[in-house]
């Protein structure tokens, strides 16, 4: 990223970037949630935790970035070292405990970029609570969150799935989540959508109970999924590596498979009624494809970014123009 900075700040930088880089056809576009994406290939959360990179990302030719996670409160995280790579099988273990600078200064940075350029990319704000928040007062969490980054970004994402807060995925219980829902849509008076990202862990009787919530309180949409601690995908190789690094979510291509049969069973719940943004496992062309067949609108990389590099969005919108 830092190599994109300097890119960037060089003479014919930003066009030289952006020439390589970015997909110019037009026929992958689609509208959602009242929203223009040109393409339909994001960068999830975790990547650009506190919104310092989203220049540099446009040039790279995202169709959306979603910032954060964010917690009302600065929090350090979790102890490094905190992030590992399986290369073998093209997989990430994180445990990087919502790592961020707190919305205030989130908040800040994004009204600063909104007044100096005239930027159309589509940020989503990925929400969550802080480490020391009970989850009885979660909600209040996320309320904050929401009146901070409102202005600033044009669409919400509740993280109740991340492994690396405790507690955090007890929040996906039906109760819990009609509670926040109900709060954050009680102070959206401007209708920005707030969108629900589940991990790909839960039983059926818990994707159930998501898809007729999806009936009872406004949710816009869902994004599935969020990393897992499904250390079964892995060979036996990188098991013994997993053991050793102990905690932490998986990502990446291991997760490709687990992740679409989730998709499949949410998308067949809810049909059409909702947008799906598919995530897990995403590195080629054929990988969003599938996402895509399997009843998603939109599709966000993150791990694959890492491994595949910054041509990885081009080369993605590629095969899927290809296949219209």
């Amino acid at each position: 990223m830092q190599g994109l900075h300097i890119a960037a700040a060089l003479p014919m930088g930003k066009q030289l970037l952006a020439g390589s880089f970015q997909y110019k056809g037009k026929e992958l576009s689609t509208n959602l949630f009242g929203l223009n994406f040109p393409n339909p290939v994001g960068l999830g959360a975790g990547f650009d935790k506190n919104a310092e990179h989203l220049d540099v990302l446009e040039l790279l030719g995202f169709g959306f970035v979603e910032i954060g996670t964010v917690t009302p409160k600065a929090q350090a995280g979790n102890p490094t070292p905190r992030l590992f790579r399986l290369p073998s099988q093209k997989a990430l273990i994180n445990r990087m405990g919502f790592n961020n600078d707190g919305v205030d200064a989130i908040a800040k940075r994004l009204t600063t970029r909104k007044e100096k350029t005239n930027s159309t990319l589509i940020i989503g704000g990925n929400i969550g609570k802080n480490k020391v928040t009970e989850n009885s007062d979660a909600w209040k969490d996320y309320c904050t969150n929401f009146i901070g980054l409102e202005n600033v970004v044009d669409y919400f994402v509740v993280n109740v799935s991340s492994p690396n807060t405790p507690g955090l995925r007890e929040l996906q219980e039906k109760e819990s989540l009609r509670k926040i829902f109900s709060e954050l849509q009680n102070l959206n008076k401007n209708n920005k959508p707030i969108l629900l990202k589940i991990a790909p862990d839960l039983e059926i009787s818990a994707l159930d109970d998501i898809i007729s919530l999806t009936q009872e309180v406004k949710i816009d949409g869902l994004v599935s999924s969020n990393t897992t601690l499904d250390r079964s995908l892995l060979n036996a190789a990188n098991l013994e590596k997993a053991t050793a690094i102990g905690a932490g979510g998986l990502s990446g291509q291991p997760l490709l498979e687990k992740s679409n049969q989730v998709l499949q069973y949410l998308h067949k719940g809810i049909g059409n009624r909702l947008p799906i943004i598919a995530s897990g496992g995403i590195f080629k062309g054929e990988d969003a494809q599938a996402k895509i067949d399997a009843g998603a609108s939109l599709v966000q990389i993150w791990t694959g970014f890492i491994y595949e590099g910054p041509a990885i969005v081009k080369n993605i919108c590629k095969h899927l123009s290809n296949q219209l």
